[in-house]
């Protein structure tokens, strides 16, 4: 009948081109989507007219979109700068034991480490930061300072005596940072889920995140270490305990110096 008309010979050569040229690259990749099949095409653009091509779009317009998926991957973010904070030196005074203009020397650590135990013995106060240390004056963290009580002059001789409430002035970068004293911890050097409260964001709360600015001043308990009978000491030549003054911020102002603050 007139409306049955067999194709040209020419366009079904085409078509089998074309489709066996797919399968063969859908065999190679091992999945069967023509996106990934751009050689496909190129071999039928070398055997076939352009005539002959044009009949089947379809399979033109899936190999020119293969390129767009690799385009549309998104590049890695970059990683954020590490705060100027945690490693600025700072001043520390306590008015109510006398401290003024303590030298707090920042380092990459953890408390009471050698590094740390170094810069004490030089009669300052030490600060870790890092992945076991803590943050910088005045930043949402735990802003960890250490110093010795008996020996290199003694700066935190009297800190336990720190009542709550107190005030604890820290100098950095043109601005005072006042923390006011809200709770007294005792730290045991060979308990490691004691340090890891006295070293935690949140003091006492390991793992919990933080909200508030916060302070650690902390200091050996040798004195009454000695007197319950406990002399056991470290290779450095720390005590087993450690006193710890925990204080939350309470304002930062623009200083030159913490002892001025008060």
């Amino acid at each position: 009948m007139p409306s049955h008309r067999t194709l040209p010979a020419a366009l079904a050569a085409a078509l089998a081109a074309l489709v066996g040229c797919s399968a063969g690259a859908e065999a190679a990749s091992g999945h069967g989507s023509p996106a990934a099949t751009p050689a496909a095409v190129s071999s039928v653009n070398a055997t076939t007219t352009p005539a002959a091509v044009s009949p089947v779009p379809g399979a033109v317009a899936a190999s020119t979109a293969a390129p767009s998926s690799v385009a549309a991957a998104p590049s890695p973010e970059p990683s954020p700068p590490k705060s100027e904070a945690r490693t600025r030196p700072a001043v520390l005074a306590i008015p109510e034991i006398g401290l003024e203009d303590l030298r707090v020397v920042p380092y990459e650590g953890t408390t009471d480490d050698r590094a740390g135990t170094r810069i004490q013995d030089k009669g300052f106060a030490a600060s870790p930061y890092g992945d076991k240390g803590g943050v910088g004056p005045g930043e949402i963290g735990n802003y960890l300072v250490t110093a010795h009580r008996l020996t290199a002059g003694g700066p935190l001789r009297d800190l336990p005596s720190l009542d709550t409430g107190d005030s604890v002035f820290v100098a950095a970068g043109g601005v005072v940072h006042e923390y006011r004293i809200t709770e007294t911890r005792k730290t045991s050097f060979r308990s490691e889920r004691s340090l890891a409260e006295q070293r935690a964001a949140v003091p006492g709360e390991p793992g919990k995140k933080p909200t508030k600015a916060m302070i650690t001043v902390s200091t050996c308990a040798t004195p009454e270490d000695n007197a319950a009978g406990n002399f056991w000491r470290d290779d450095r030549g720390n005590p087993e305990h450690r006193i710890d003054k925990v204080g939350v911020l309470v304002s930062s102002k623009p200083g030159a110096g913490a002892s001025n603050a008060s």
